[in-house]
């Protein structure tokens, strides 16, 4: 048993400075999962902000009823799609003559996350309560002013734990890009398992995928500690001999 785990280990990182091959899927997954999440960010919250105002103005102007048509409509062909699908497209149709992999990648799953995220996003701001609103604009602040002063600080800090989730997910994801010859972690536990015909490169990357998503949940769940301790809301009492609700 002992020797099995050695001679895989050594055909897998040892063997022909194969960990080279490791450390280099490894920055190329983390890159594209970190510029993906904040292109996400940027797209989710533009898109959110768009539907948003679109569904609570009462009468939106033309450009705002343009922009939201554009952005439902992006939202459901990105949701409608499989991501392995989005990144075939993106690899060997809309950037074929690119040799760029971060690019590529970066493109495909940024573009993918914010569909997802303007829903994190439309749903914090939804979570607002409309007195908010009310009182930016007594006080003499526009509708873009009142959402980016109030409305939208507050949005942010009730998503940020789920925007740790889907930095998470995002992370899993990134898995897929190997189908588009992108050299991520998946497609160098591929080339090293096709080179030596031993399964063990599959669980050396799976393994190494445990250990980021443990390391990134222990992070969330951190952060959810600090923000619920920064939290003023007051808490219920409960008293003795009754029964809480």
């Amino acid at each position: 048993m002992v020797e099995t785990v050695v001679r895989a280990v050594n055909n897998a990182f040892i063997a022909e400075d194969r960990w080279r091959l490791w450390l280099s899927g490894l920055e190329m997954t983390l890159l594209i999962t970190f510029f993906a999440l904040l292109m996400g960010l940027v797209v989710g919250l533009f898109v959110s902000v768009i539907r948003v105002s679109h569904d609570t103005l009462e009468k939106p102007n033309l450009t705002i009823r343009i922009l939201n048509r554009i952005v439902s409509i992006y939202v459901s062909i990105v949701r409608g799609i499989p991501v392995i699908v989005q990144v075939l497209l993106w690899s060997f149709v809309i950037l074929a003559t690119s040799r760029n992999h971060l690019l590529i990648g970066s493109l495909a799953f940024g573009f993918n996350s914010g569909a997802y995220v303007s829903e994190v996003f439309r749903g914090g701001i939804l979570s607002i309560d409309k007195g908010q609103t009310e009182a930016g604009r007594s006080l003499g602040l526009g509708y873009v002013q009142t959402m980016i002063k109030i409305i939208l600080p507050q949005a942010i800090k009730n998503c940020l734990p789920a925007f740790g989730n889907e930095f998470i997910s995002l992370l899993k994801e990134t898995s897929v890009a190997s189908v588009g010859a992108i050299t991520e972690l998946t497609h160098v536990a591929n080339i090293i398992r096709g080179r030596t015909f031993d399964p063990g490169p599959l669980f050396f990357v799976a393994t190494i995928y445990l250990i980021l998503v443990l390391f990134l949940e222990f992070l969330v769940k951190k952060m959810e500690k600090k923000l619920s301790k920064s939290d003023r809301r007051v808490k219920p009492i409960k008293r003795k001999g009754l029964r809480s609700n």
